[in-house]
């Protein structure tokens, strides 16, 4: 999964290998042990023949602004709203960065309307009526 994603990451920025390399290899200031990246490298990463490092893959999720989880291919079938809202986590919706204050207006659109929905089911509920056929 990771080759995959990488390659839709790069390709989606319309980077070449090499560009790529060039991109990453402006943090090295950030790690001063590592080396140099190279477009074979990066093509290497991108067809599975060799793994990258730690490292590489904290200067790919940096680079491409995503979470290692989503670069490493883990994938989510569920997500808990309550977590994602009272997490420090920071979310957009539609290029817009959601300040606190919106985060929680919405959070709490979400349970007024789970709510209501919820109400509405149980008067549902309670005013179905029974109907039995009467032709035999």
């Amino acid at each position: 999964m990771f080759p995959e994603r990488l390659r839709a990451l790069r390709q989606g920025k319309g980077l070449s290998l090499p560009e790529l390399a060039s991109a990453l290899n402006q943090s090295l200031a950030d790690y001063p042990r590592e080396r140099a990246n190279t477009g074979p490298q990066i093509g290497s990463w991108e067809r599975g023949v060799n793994t990258p490092s730690y490292i590489e893959m904290m200067k790919l999720a940096d680079y491409f602004n995503v979470s290692l989880d989503f670069l490493a291919g883990r994938q989510y079938t569920e997500v808990e709203l309550d977590d994602l809202f009272t997490s420090n986590a920071q979310l957009n919706f539609n290029g817009h960065q959601l300040s606190v204050n919106e985060k929680t207006a919405i959070y709490g659109m979400i349970k007024g309307f789970l709510h209501g929905k919820a109400e509405q089911q149980a008067i549902q509920t309670q005013t179905d009526e029974l109907t039995l056929p009467l032709d035999d």
